[in-house]
Parts: structure tokens; C-alpha cells; sequence
């Protein structure tokens, strides 16, 4: 069977193309191979350029950072989410600070009110040995204003 579709595909100048092999059984068309490699291309390149990449900003804060530095980071934070990308803060502990875990996440949660229209918790404060992370996402508003200006990456 499979030698008189090969021989029908070269009576008309075009070459047998398996669509699906894994088929019960295998899917076959007869068409121009190089179009199809040209059609298959193009479907790859729109599917890469519909696709939105979501960047992964960090700020990084101290338990004993100063009111308006806060303030100048939270406006920071506010405005990557407002541009789409995901926004990793992470408070630091020095030394014997770990005792004040607290204070951190007192600031964390100053942040989520700070942001709470423009974005939302991914991961609740976590700490990691001397860190204190969370990831704020950005509303779903947010990030459908930007019409996937932005390409996928991860840090």
C-alpha cells in the first residue's frame, strides 16, 4: 500500500509527507515537502510571537531600612507590576537581626497592601536561612495592557 502512494506522489511531481506516525495508520500527504518545511516554520515563528514572557524583578530590602527608602521601593515594586513582570523583595537579616523575622514580614505585609490593586501574592514570605522572599504577581489587568510587549525569561 505504502509503495502505491509513493508512486502516485511521484506521478504528479510531489513528495509522500508523514503528518502522523504515531497514527494507527500512519497519516500520509502528498504535497511539496519544502512548502510544508515552509508552512511548519511559519506556524512555529506566530506561535513565538503571540507567546508573553514574564520577567522576575528583585528588590532587596533590610529589617532596619529607613520610612521613605521603603517607600521609594515600594513605588518600585508598583511599577513593575504595572508593566507586567513578576516582583521577588526579599528582606535580608545580618547576623543577629534573624531574631527580628517579625519586622520583615511586618514590611511584607505593608508591600501587599501597598500593591494589593495591582498585584497579587504568588508565594506567601518564606524564610530561607537568612532571607526573607515573596513573589508578587501582577493583576490580571496589569499585564494584559502591555499586548505581550514582553518575551519569557527566568533568572
Amino acid at each position: 500500500m505504502s509503495q502505491d502512494a509513493v508512486k502516485m506522489a511521484k506521478e504528479r511531481g510531489f513528495d509522500l509527507i508523514e503528518v502522523s506516525p504515531t497514527a494507527n495508520p500512519p497519516v500520509c500527504r502528498i504535497s511539496d515537502y519544502g512548502k510544508f518545511l515552509y508552512e511548519k516554520k511559519k506556524k512555529e515563528h506566530d506561535a513565538r510571537k503571540k507567546q508573553t514572557v514574564i520577567n522576575i524583578k528583585e528588590v532587596q530590602l533590610r529589617p532596619q531600612t529607613d520610612e521613605h527608602d521603603l517607600d521609594y521601593k515600594f513605588k518600585h515594586v508598583r511599577r513593575f507590576l504595572e508593566e507586567g513582570d513578576k516582583a521577588k523583595i526579599t528582606v535580608m537579616f545580618r547576623g543577629r537581626e534573624v531574631a527580628y523575622v517579625d519586622n520583615g514580614r511586618k514590611i511584607l505585609v505593608r508591600l501587599t497592601e501597598f500593591v494589593k490593586d495591582v498585584g497579587t501574592v504568588e508565594s506567601p514570605p518564606k524564610l530561607e536561612g537568612k532571607r526573607l522572599t515573596m513573589v508578587i504577581a501582577p493583576a490580571h489587568g496589569a499585564a494584559a495592557k502591555h499586548d505581550g510587549q514582553h518575551k519569557v525569561a527566568a533568572k
